[in-house]
């Protein structure tokens, strides 16, 4: 807000010096009572500022229930799996495919990665592996992926590179093989980041198997055989289970998915192990309270904003009344001057009944649920409330883990009419709710001229910006009406002064 109008004119303001009038102090005066028609406008201007930004602190709250809308209407969300083991050499995760029960997993062998390991001391017992190695090599070596697909490393490096240079450049190489110095033995460690025996082992003619390496260094390799001293390679090996005690099953990797549950082995063990699958109904559970808290909070806050009292005699403060007054003060002053900005706000009320006629509808599901009540979600009894839901937490997990898909249906049925589920009624009426407040107050991408208080908030700045020149243009009226006055007092008491002075003579 602009508590002064500055004033520019070329002509010479004469003040009270023929007079003796306070021209300053009346005409200040004269300009204050004409301000009070441009705090006017400035208040207008505060007022209608507030009630955009009360209207997009109500949609933010709604984008965020509407983005909690598109996760609660998936399947998955009500179909969520808990698993437990009998033993912890097994564990397991389910997905929402999986079908609940036990299964049986015997753990015959576990994935391991190849490892090879230098047969001696590197260099002596002063061999400092960030000095220049003093020699170029040409390192080079073949590997294996996850899927057996080969992989080839090759570099050539300086003498002036250092032990530790080369083996990093090998770590963070595609090879997907670790490599590092041991400065306790002296030795160097590679070892594969995969599990699994990935190289495929050789048959001979006399069907014996020939086992190959998964870090193959190849024949006259002199950076890995006489500079590294590499030994022989310990080879990977597959995990080996055995599945409901019939279906034998191999894999590079300690884990293996089958029908939407996936199986990680930790460790061999002496027999079969129990794992068994069900609904997780405290995890769909907490899902739908955070749901319907959520809800809770937008409700209250609604009412809040339409019930809220309107203090009349508490407009916006200008920036002349802020002077006079505390930070306390101000604060106080602004909490009733911003209440009641939504008061009875039509757009919000349509918007309530709507949400609430959402939830308590019938919804022709085919199944047993048909409406929320059945499923233990209630309208709270005290009408202070507004309208909030209430939940019973046993009804609710009951029906979650006897019918979880008939939960879903209620919730989320995708067909139309009075078939479709609470969520796609919900989501209609938030998303006309945004579309509407979208209209009315804009959010932060939009420019005035979309929306409607912005086209407010645009009018009441060129009258505001068209009055301050009218206050500018008065301004200066005044002072040449009073200079003029003064001038010709001046000259009266000019005249008088010869007149006396002649007489007198």
């Amino acid at each position: 807000m602009v508590d002064s109008v500055s004033s520019s004119s070329n002509s010479l303001r004469v003040g009270g010096l023929a007079s003796g009038i306070d021209t300053d102090s009346l005409v200040e005066q004269l300009m204050n009572a004409e301000r009070q028609k441009l705090y006017k406008m400035q208040q207008e201007q505060t007022k209608l500022t507030w009630q955009q930004d009360s209207y997009r602190e109500v949609s933010t709250s709604l984008k965020s229930f509407d983005d909690m809308l598109t996760n609660m209407k998936l399947s998955t969300t009500y179909n969520q799996k808990t698993t437990t083991s009998s033993s912890d050499a097994v564990t397991a995760t389910a997905d929402s495919t999986a079908s609940n029960g036990s299964y049986s997993i015997e753990v015959k062998q576990v994935a391991t990665a190849a490892i090879n390991v230098s047969t001696g001391r590197i260099g002596g017992d002063d061999f400092d592996p960030d000095e220049a190695i003093g020699e170029e090599f040409t390192v080079s070596f073949t590997t294996y992926d996850q899927e057996g697909t080969e992989i080839k490393y090759n570099k050539t490096f300086s003498s002036s590179d250092s032990l530790n240079d080369i083996l990093k450049d090998i770590t963070n190489s595609n090879a997907g093989v670790r490599a590092s110095y041991d400065t306790q033995s002296g030795k160097v460690v590679m070892e594969k980041k995969y599990t699994g025996d990935l190289n495929e082992d050789t048959v001979n003619e006399d069907k014996s198997v020939t086992k190959n390496p998964e870090i193959d260094f190849g024949a006259n390799n002199a950076f890995f055989s006489d500079f590294l001293k590499m030994g022989e390679e310990t080879g990977g090996q597959n995990a080996i289970i055995k599945y409901n005690g019939a279906l034998e099953v191999e894999t590079s990797e300690n884990s293996y998915s089958l029908g939407g549950v996936t199986f990680n082995f930790v460790e061999k063990t002496d027999g079969p192990v129990r794992v068994s699958v069900d609904n997780d109904v405290d995890a769909v559970y907490d899902k739908i309270k955070e749901f319907v808290d959520k809800y809770n909070e937008i409700i209250e806050d609604v009412n809040g904003r339409l019930d809220e009292k309107v203090y009349r005699d508490y407009p916006p403060l200008t920036d002349a009344q802020k002077k006079e007054m505390s930070e306390d003060e101000i604060k106080l002053w602004d909490e009733k001057a911003k209440s009641g900005l939504l008061k009875g706000d039509s757009l919000l009320q349509n918007s309530l009944f709507s949400m609430r006629s959402a939830w308590y509808s019938n919804v022709e599901t085919g199944g047993e649920y048909t409406q929320l009540a059945q499923i233990g979600i209630t309208t709270s009894k005290d009408y202070l409330e507004n309208g909030k839901l209430v939940i019973d937490e046993k009804q609710l997990k009951d029906a979650l883990r006897e019918d979880p898909e008939g939960v879903y249906k209620l919730f989320s049925n995708s067909e139309e009419g009075k078939s479709q589920g609470i969520l796609q009624r919900l989501e209609k009426t938030v998303d006309s709710t945004l579309d509407n407040i979208y209209k009315k107050a804009g959010k932060s991408t939009y420019t005035n001229d979309q929306f409607t208080i912005g086209k407010r908030l645009d009018d009441v700045q060129d009258r505001i910006d068209n009055f301050q020149d009218h206050l500018t243009e008065l301004e200066n009226r005044y002072w040449r009406q009073f200079s003029a006055m003064e001038q010709a007092i001046s000259q009266m008491n000019q005249q008088s002064a010869y007149l006396t002075s002649s007489f007198g003579g």
